[in-house]
């Protein structure tokens, strides 16, 4: 269950577990708040059914009613909320029902959450079965931070549909034609994500790397201020400011240098989508992105908000082609091994078995 079904890292990690799980033993189907969506019509196309509950504010007990009702008509065995939303209505609507086993999920530092909202969460972490975490950080988080009985954990690392994320070097878009090299970017662009770090280390490379250009790939309310601070840099005719789109791996197929400059992060889908595309990774050191990135290893770290350290980590890869794709293909290789689509659905499948009992 989560609140919307359309484009975003949770809801393409709900919709893709979802389909990727073991018909043999789950017979699965998506609640949601709003069933509009791209995730939703995938989930259509793909037989699986997609059931809207209608919830106004959060503080709706009708809404709350037609879930548990719909729960126990349909003997549902376990419910599992799979973002905030869902987990401060969904996770007490399913307890209500009294015949399913309820897990929750924390996909992120709950600091982002408001502080009422981070209250609500800490009540529901009493509610549940289990917690789903998807990396180490955020398992230390909940247990040090958030307080949350340590044997509710449950670690299930995002995964990623290596057929689709998959290294395929081809033809660039024609925005960037003529480049020597693309340096690049995912995300929502909010203010957690700290693209600004990477504009400002670009202006600061541009000089001595003038046929390097940068694409910026998402949507969100940082896009007008980001724009405008490439304006100011004096770096806007070498910048590509392109919307949220789902043809992500096209664009990342596209981009030899992948930055993820945010200030707070969990698992990444979009530096785990990089990383499979053969994209060398660059990530600041925050969250679960030392998981993802060993330093030297499988792509580079740098200090938040360190500008001249990210500048210099983007001038040693741009000049040092050796280095650039040893780096690439041991994160193609590790996450092709490690993350892919299968393995989450087989770990959520072996959670939710554990949970049922």
């Amino acid at each position: 269950m989560a609140r919307e079904l359309d484009l975003g890292g949770s809801e393409r990690q709900l919709a893709e577990i979802a389909g990727a799980l073991d018909r043999s033993q789950f017979d699965v189907q998506v609640g949601c708040f709003h069933a509009a969506g791209l995730r939703g019509d995938e989930l259509r196309a793909a037989g699986i059914p997609v059931i809207e509950f209608p919830v106004p504010s959060l503080a709706s007990i009708r809404g709350a009613l037609r879930i548990a009702a719909y729960v126990r008509k349909h003997a549902i065995g376990l419910v599992h909320a799979f973002d905030t939303p869902a987990n401060l209505y969904g996770v007490p609507a399913a307890r209500m029902a009294g015949t399913a086993r309820v897990v929750s999920s924390q996909r992120a530092h709950r600091a982002l959450a408001p502080p009422h909202y981070r209250f609500g969460l800490r009540l529901t972490d009493h509610l549940v079965d289990a917690i789903v975490v998807n990396c180490e950080f955020v398992r230390r988080h909940m247990v040090e931070e958030e307080k949350a009985p340590a044997g509710l954990i449950q670690l299930c690392y995002n995964g990623i549909d290596t057929s689709v994320f998959r290294c395929l070097r081809g033809g660039r878009p024609a925005v960037l034609q003529g480049a020597s090299m693309v340096v690049g970017t995912v995300g929502a662009l909010r203010p957690e994500k700290s693209f600004e770090t990477l504009l400002d280390a670009y202006a600061a490379i541009r000089t001595s790397e003038p046929n390097v250009k940068l694409v910026v790939v998402g949507s969100g309310p940082c896009g007008a201020s980001l724009r405008e601070r490439a304006r100011a840099l004096g770096i806007l005719s070498n910048c590509v400011f392109e919307p949220a789109t789902p043809r992500v791996a096209d664009w990342l197929q596209a981009i030899d240098l992948f930055v993820l400059p945010s200030l707070s992060e969990a698992l990444s889908n979009s530096l785990m989508e990089a990383m499979a595309c053969g994209c060398c990774a660059v990530a600041s050191r925050v969250g679960g992105n030392p998981e993802l990135v060993m330093h030297g290893e499988t792509g580079m770290l740098f200090t938040p908000r360190d500008t001249a350290g990210l500048a210099q980590v983007l001038r040693l890869l741009i000049q040092d082609g050796s280095l650039r794709g040893k780096l690439a293909s041991k994160a193609a290789r590790m996450i092709r091994d490690r993350f892919s689509l299968e393995a989450a659905a087989k770990r959520m499948g072996e959670i939710y078995a554990g949970a049922i009992g």
